[in-house]
């Protein structure tokens, strides 16, 4: 199935970015979270297979983790994530980890876990949709030396406010910091999606193509 896919992807001039998975470094238990890393590194055979060089992972679902601090729930997963950049850079896999309005939550947290994992395999996808605690064009620069990949989305939030994505500001920041990659997109809520995929991918091009 995988490799049928891949065939698909290339015989129509897909480039596969990235693959992703949803995996929780909050579990209390050591033994559930060896087993998480595990799947893990699954999905890095998995990338392999199809050819995507880089694999979305998170950190947990949620920000409380009973009995237990955010300082430490941040240090016991820092092995878990090391131990997963260690395994994607023998397969050359880039290990990326996605703010998602979850456990990390700011720049700075997902920054202080890069900083902590310390591989040149381990950066950031810089989710513009999940920065909704400070100002979302100051979390996206703090950022963008730590992005190996983004996921740009057609609204981001102000606390519990949605507000269209300012493209142009985004275009100047990337600018500015000289990030050459991949850059995503991705659309949420009601309505077509083929129809909202195609809408944002049309605003990027305006605010993109003209070099």
């Amino acid at each position: 199935e995988i490799y049928g896919l891949k065939r698909r992807a290339y015989l129509n001039g897909v480039a596969i970015s990235f693959v992703g998975i949803k995996n929780d470094f909050t579990l209390p238990d050591a033994a559930a979270r060896k087993e998480q890393v595990q799947l893990v590194k699954d999905w890095i055979d998995m990338a392999v297979k199809i050819g995507a060089p880089m694999l979305r992972v998170f950190t947990g679902p949620n920000r409380d983790v009973p009995g237990y601090s955010y300082d430490q729930v941040v240090q016991w997963m820092i092995p878990n994530f090391q131990e997963c950049a260690k395994y994607g850079e023998k397969h050359g896999v880039v290990i990326a980890l996605q703010n998602h309005e979850d456990f990390v939550r700011t720049a700075d947290e997902v920054i202080e876990i890069i900083h902590a994992v310390d591989s040149d395999w381990f950066g950031s996808i810089l989710d513009v949709g999940s920065l909704r605690k400070f100002d979302v064009y100051q979390e996206i620069e703090k950022l963008l030396p730590y992005a190996v990949s983004w996921l740009i989305k057609e609204n981001v939030w102000y606390g519990e406010k949605a507000v269209p994505v300012d493209l142009v500001k985004i275009r100047a920041i990337i600018d500015r910091g000289g990030y050459r990659g991949y850059l995503p997109i991705l659309t949420l809520g009601e309505g077509d999606p083929a129809q909202k995929v195609m809408k944002l991918a049309d605003e990027m091009r305006r605010v993109f193509d003209e070099i």
